[in-house]
């Protein structure tokens, strides 16, 4: 067998461009496989190696393949010869039994093209099932896609393939993920790309064929406590809370109120926003029952007319970062001390955390080492007779903010605080107040309600106690009807 295919290539191989060719396709295949082997056995793992096993040595097998039919007609032109005057020249006499269609040398061409297909299927197959992984996504474009790998990797879909959001299902979702990746790879290549990427992603398929995969519109989710707790800047980095029945419903009645009031096909939202960015709104149109929109208007934009067309409001309009989520370095600090990771009975710990973490470093290596001097050196400073009893303490702060920093900035890609907005929630006049605006006005005068009490309950506001409002308020309190309105509020949602 080795003999014969010996014979085929020298055969095939015409002049010195269709050596090029069978060491090309030869090389490749040989690699390829015993790349496929080493990964079988566990020696081979790389997302790298796997860009090299599945991306370029099959692309090299079909150029070396394409290369042959390329070097036989140049052969032809040159020397004059018909095809079949060449293959007489090439072959020995006993591959060229007559008929053609009987000598052995037709069943080496068909054997070793049916090896060349088997080969193309097996290696596309393992190419599209290497690129669904999410571990290609994130590190194959380490430079580019580190960001969005770090948040991801700490998010509440991080079991979640990357495909299962960016690609969607059916063929057509597959050709259009396909060609996008052809030109995100040319991009990468020639330094194309923008620093930050910049967003909305507009390639997104539609929330119906994503997110309601797992999460079913249908199902009533009723209301859900959330505690908020917060610490001010001074020595003893003093907690607040709010506290909140949030109340996410389902939005599949008509005009029902809650979170998830927008989803339902009766109450269906749709807008317009400046230069299509989701972020300030032209105008937003509301379903009514009798079939109609009520349009509400930004007044603070003097041309309302949008050459955009209009979206309709789906649920990565709020959820806009389910997955790849960067914090806000004052939330970030304080979600950890709630969760015990940094110390705050180091005095003004939460002040000073915060300082260290947004002072402009110039890269990440000078972010390490300077969080640790800031760290360190407002203590030797101000409090230097901690630093024989506390370093353990602000030793492994350091560590956490590290972590911090690491998660969220990332100098290569010109990704600092607060780049991405998070339009889950009320985050710096975004979210929410994008659409439940006093600025946005229909004609007949009503804006769309901004009553904090339509979405969530207070038990406690920027309070000493989680459950402030749940007790009877003080007359004398400056804030007594305020408590006395909210306490109200809150009794009639904990009945519901």
């Amino acid at each position: 067998m080795f003999r014969k295919y010996v014979g085929f290539v020298k055969g095939v191989s015409v002049n010195r461009l269709g050596k090029v060719g069978v060491v090309l396709t030869t090389s490749s295949f040989v690699t390829f496989v015993l790349l496929e082997l080493a990964r079988l056995i566990g020696m081979f793992t790389s997302s790298y190696g796997g860009l090299i096993t599945y991306l370029t040595l099959p692309t090299l097998f079909v150029i070396g393949l394409v290369i042959l039919p390329i070097a036989w007609y140049r052969e032809k032109k040159k020397s004059g010869l018909s095809t079949r005057q060449l293959i007489d020249k090439q072959f020995d006499s006993e591959e060229k039994a007559r008929p053609f269609w009987q000598s052995p040398l037709l069943v080496s061409i068909l054997g070793f093209t049916a090896i060349n297909i088997v080969f193309l299927v097996g290696a596309s197959s393992r190419m599209l099932s290497f690129m669904d992984e999410p571990e290609f996504c994130g590190t194959a474009c380490h430079s580019v896609m580190h960001p969005e790998w770090a948040t991801y990797q700490d998010s509440p879909h991080a079991r979640v393939k990357c495909v299962e959001c960016h690609v969607g299902e059916g063929v057509d979702a597959l050709v259009d993920s396909k060609l996008n990746g052809m030109w995100q790879m040319i991009s990468v290549t020639f330094n194309l790309y923008e620093k930050p990427i910049p967003i909305p992603v507009r390639q997104l398929r539609p929330a119906q064929e994503t997110c309601e995969k797992c999460h079913w519109p249908a199902k009533f989710y009723g209301e859900r406590i959330d505690r908020i707790v917060r610490y001010a800047d001074d020595s003893a980095s003093t907690p607040s809370y709010t506290t909140l029945v949030l109340k996410v419903d389902t939005g599949s009645v008509a005009q029902q109120g809650g979170i998830h009031w927008h989803i339902s096909d009766k109450n269906q939202v749709r807008y317009t926003s400046v230069n299509d960015e989701r972020e300030t709104m032209i105008w937003v149109e509301v379903l009514q029952e009798d079939g109609t929109y009520k349009r509400y208007v930004n007044e603070e934009i003097e041309d309302t007319a949008s050459l955009e067309d209009s979206r309709i409001l789906d649920c990565v309009d709020c959820h806009n970062r389910a997955t790849h989520i960067y914090e806000d370095p004052e939330r970030a600090v304080d979600e950890r001390i709630r969760k015990g990771l940094l110390p705050r009975e180091l005095p003004y710990f939460k002040r000073e955390a915060v300082h260290a973490l947004t002072i402009t470093y110039g890269d990440s290596a000078q972010a390490m080492q300077g969080i640790e001097n800031q760290l360190y050196g407002f203590y030797r400073r101000e409090f230097p007779e901690l630093l024989q009893s506390k370093t353990n303490l602000i030793d492994s702060a350091v560590a956490v903010l590290r972590d911090v920093y690491r998660r969220n900035v990332h100098h290569k890609m010109n990704v600092m605080w607060n780049v991405y907005p998070n339009h889950l929630g009320h985050e710096r006049d975004g979210g929410c107040y994008r659409c439940h605006s006093p600025s946005l006005v229909a004609d007949d005068g009503s804006t769309i309600t901004t009553d904090c009490t339509a979405c969530h309950s207070f038990a406690a506001y920027d309070s000493n106690q989680p459950f402030e409002f749940t007790r009877l308020p003080d007359t004398v309190d400056r804030s007594y009807r305020l408590h006395q309105y909210l306490r109200a509020e809150w009794l009639r949602a904990e009945a519901r």
